[in-house]
């Protein structure tokens, strides 16, 4: 199992953000998912009816099979499953105990507004 499957595992058998899974996302993915933890509890991972997109402090990501941030662009290697940038992570953790923000909504509209 690797890292990642241990939290999601964590996060799906209980429901909810415990210390021991918060402990094992920090360990796993470092200031990135201590980063996905905040936003998490900030509800900023918004599920639209087309995409599920996180707000982050500048930008909206959407996640869709992944995500094009830089992070995810320049300093991530993509054939390792355990690196994942922030905006992923939150997405995993946010799905995992039902702390997704919905929105009735496309995001496409949404945006014409941003």
């Amino acid at each position: 199992m690797t890292p990642v499957e241990e939290w999601e595992r964590l996060l799906e058998a209980s429901g909810e953000l415990t210390s021991e899974a918060v402990d094992s996302v920090i360990a796993t993915h470092g200031d990135r998912g201590a980063d996905a933890i905040e936003a998490v509890g900030e509800k900023r991972v918004k599920q639209y009816r087309d995409f599920t997109v996180v707000v982050g402090h500048s930008e909206e990501y959407v996640i869709e099979g992944g995500c094009d941030c830089e992070d995810s662009r320049y300093n991530l290697d993509p054939s390792d499953p355990t690196q994942l940038c922030w905006h992923v992570i939150a997405t995993k953790i946010a799905r995992r105990i039902d702390a997704v923000d919905h929105h009735d909504m496309w995001y496409s509209e949404v945006r014409e507004f941003l």
